[in-house]
């Protein structure tokens, strides 16, 4: 039997390394805090001590050249707890190496300068030179810059930077709120920019308190020095039995060496803290935001050579100011070089954007395209269109799109606007499919004040005639708008008077609006609600050209057709009997009466609803159905205009009382004369709605105010 082979060996690769340095990163901070207490307890060796100064001197230069390329204080947010943490370990630090120094197994001087560690033996030697004195006042150099000058005002930028940041979060908040409402940035993004709002107070607010740790290294600094200086001179005099003067100059020389050490990583993290806390409002690194913004101005780079030119025949070495002025105004000369190339380039990349965007010659098959719905507006009206002049036409036609999608059921197609130079300047006209609708006039800056039948008093200003409804109005002017409300007008603004009537139009007119692409797009979306009954009905049982003349004909009685799979189901069941387009209305109608009813019905004090309505004269019925003529090809009627009056007449006096009242104008007649009755009023009274008397749904109460009738012989003698 062969030997099995031997197991592959589990060498990790790039993940397994991944996560096992993540793991090891998440204990390298205890393990760190847990070796502070090390150091301060356990004596250490010189090369360890030698280690943790060149680590000391390295964090801190990390922490610098960090600050100094970051673009945001908030990028190095951790940083006031490194800076407690690097606080921390400079004393147990200082601790550690103070007890080296004084511990150290030394029988001469020289012995103990070598015990002291390589760093503290360079710190002293190289950068004090090997002289105390020398030591002690670059010593007390950096202290006093940083302890007076640096980490006071790092202290003074993080307190005032806190309170300005923690007074200015409720205003953020507010914008935030405002740009979430206005839809102009996500849920998301209002969670990222809140969050990003309390990291900065959060941050600030720390480096508020992590910069008096600062301060108090520079204290410590200076104390620890002296014991130092203090405790060696006695150790080295009393305990050792070495001179005084040489206990002195020894231990001095390594006191400084270690002041050093210690203090000018200090002195690099109060720099770091200070920059850090500067540069809240920068945009950029520091080296980019220095480079651009002190070259930013090349006459003050020339003034400054010609100002060291000036100092170099006062006396002052030649050489050096002279290589000075040339090297800044060699800068200043490159520079504005750089500027007016730039500006150039930039107006020649205007000039060419704008040849770009001149307006050429549409191609003439554009001219043959003919736009749904357009809106013209004189030059004097650009400004309600145009949004950078404060106007607000474009979103709240948006706004109409989504109401009338609520309302009715289908969504308004886009509503081209164009600036007419041919109209009046106050003038606009509303177009379907080239031709004019209807005009209207607005006057932006001014107010439409219309008198609903309340108003008491007469005003000064434009006289005319609200657009959409023919209400008596005026144009005032914005001081008398307040005047005009206490006389019981309604006053609104001209975008709203545009977009009332623009409203109604469109209204009036959706059925021409709703096209085959529109029905295309309907029933693509109820296939998302009602699979089974498109693939069941259309086209099969259903057309989309018969379900688009039903759709139009109930438009064009503001009949929502929201309810599509009813409309739908009731058209293709009824339409294997008939195809007569006013009796599949008439059925669909029917199976929608409750929400044609709701649309007229008003609630009484009991909660009933309550339908305030005039019934038709039986009599009357059947003289209209006596005009009626239903053929293969559908239903027509022709009434004599002199007989359509006749009717108009009496309708009109029989729903004035209804009028008056307040209630919407409607007329309760039996179902076969309902459409026919409805086409003869339509031109006449187009506001009048015409129900049939199935379509009451149980529940409502119907109020009649009389029977429509007219006179036999009249009705006659117009037939005549």
């Amino acid at each position: 039997m062969a030997n099995a082979a031997p197991p592959i060996p589990n060498i990790p690769g790039p993940v397994g390394y991944a996560t096992r340095l993540a793991n090891a990163k998440a204990v390298v901070v205890p393990l760190g805090f847990i070796s502070l207490l090390a150091i301060i307890i356990v004596p250490l060796p010189t090369p360890i001590i030698d280690i943790l100064i060149a680590l000391n001197l390295s964090v801190a230069a990390i922490t610098l050249l960090t600050v100094v390329y970051m673009e945001r204080p908030l990028d190095f947010s951790v940083f006031p707890s490194l800076l407690l943490s690097t606080t921390l370990f400079r004393l147990a630090l200082n601790i550690a190496t103070t007890r080296l120094i004084l511990t150290a197994d030394a029988t001469t001087p020289a012995e103990a300068v070598g015990v002291a560690g390589q760093v503290i033996r360079a710190f002293g030697q190289f950068v004090a030179g090997n002289n105390p004195i020398v030591g002690t006042v670059i010593f007390a150099i950096l202290v006093v810059v940083q302890f007076v000058v640096i980490t006071k005002g790092a202290t003074r930028i993080s307190e005032v930077a806190a309170r300005f940041t923690l007074d200015a979060m409720p205003g953020k908040q507010m914008a935030i709120d405002a740009d979430l409402t206005a839809g102009l940035i996500s849920e998301e993004e209002a969670k990222e920019r809140r969050l990003s709002i309390t990291r900065e107070a959060d941050f600030y607010g720390a480096m508020d308190g992590a910069s008096k740790f600062v301060r108090g290294d520079a204290i410590a600094g200076i104390i620890i020095t002296l014991i130092n200086i203090v405790g060696g001179f006695v150790v080295g005099a009393i305990y050792k039995g070495w001179g005084l003067g040489e206990s002195l100059e020894i231990f001095t020389r390594l006191t400084i060496g270690d002041g050093l050490v210690s203090q000018i990583p200090s002195f690099i993290i109060a720099i770091a803290s200070g920059l850090i806390v500067a540069r809240s409002g920068a945009k950029d690194d520091l080296s980019t935001d220095l480079s651009n913004q002190l070259t930013s101005q090349p006459r003050a780079l020339a003034f400054t050579a010609a100002f060291l030119v000036l100092m170099s025949v006062t006396g002052m070495p030649v050489v050096p100011m002279l290589f000075c002025a040339g090297t800044i105004g060699g800068m200043a000369l490159a520079i504005r070089r750089a500027v007016k190339l730039d500006v150039e380039q930039k107006r020649q990349a205007a000039i060419d954007q704008e040849i770009a965007q001149r307006p050429t010659a549409p191609p003439v098959e554009d001219l043959l395209k003919v736009d749904l719905l357009e809106l013209e507006v004189g030059y004097a009206l650009v400004r309600l269109v145009n949004e950078d002049d404060g106007g607000d036409l474009l979103p709240r036609i948006g706004m109409i799109r989504r109401q009338l999608a609520a309302e009715f059921g289908f969504v308004l197609p886009p509503v081209r606007i164009r600036d007419n130079g041919q109209l009046d300047q106050h003038e606009y006209r509303i177009k379907i499919r080239g031709a004019i609708v209807a005009t209207g006039q607005t006057y932006p800056g001014m107010w439409l004040a219309m008198d609903s039948g309340m108003a008491s008093s007469p005003l000064d200003g434009i006289e005319t005639k609200e657009p959409a409804f023919g209400l008596d109005a005026w144009w005032i002017e914005d001081r008398f708008r307040d005047r005009a409300e206490s006389f019981g007008y309604t006053v609104v603004d001209p975008t709203s008077v545009l977009i009332t009537h623009l409203t109604e139009v469109v209204k009036k007119h959706a059925d021409e609006l709703l096209t085959r692409q529109e029905i295309a797009g309907l029933i693509e979306g109820l296939k998302e609600q009602a699979p089974k009954l498109v693939e069941e009905l259309i086209p099969e049982k259903l057309s989309p050209a018969l379900l688009q003349k039903v759709l139009q004909s109930l438009l064009r009685e503001r009949v929502p057709i929201r309810d599509l799979e009813t409309i739908i189901e009731t058209t293709a069941e009824w339409s294997a009997h008939t195809k007569d387009v006013d009796i599949l209305v008439e059925y669909v109608r029917n199976a929608l009466r409750r929400t044609i009813a709701l649309q007229y019905a008003a609630r009484d004090e009991t909660g009933a609803y309550r339908l305030h309505c005039a019934t038709v004269d039986p009599r009357l019925e059947d003289s209209i159905a006596s005009y009626i003529e239903r053929t293969a090809t559908g239903t027509t009627v022709s009434v004599p205009h002199k007989t359509t009056s006749v009717i108009a007449k009496a309708v009109g006096a029989k729903l004035q009382p209804l009028i008056q009242a307040g209630h919407v104008p409607v007329i309760l007649a039996s179902p076969k004369v309902r459409g026919p009755l409805r086409s003869i009023l339509a031109p006449l009274m187009p506001t009048v709605a015409v129900l049939g008397y199935n379509e009451v749904p149980e529940g409502f109460e119907v109020e009649s105010v009389g029977l429509i009738t007219a006179d036999e012989k009249e009705l006659a003698a117009t037939a005549a």
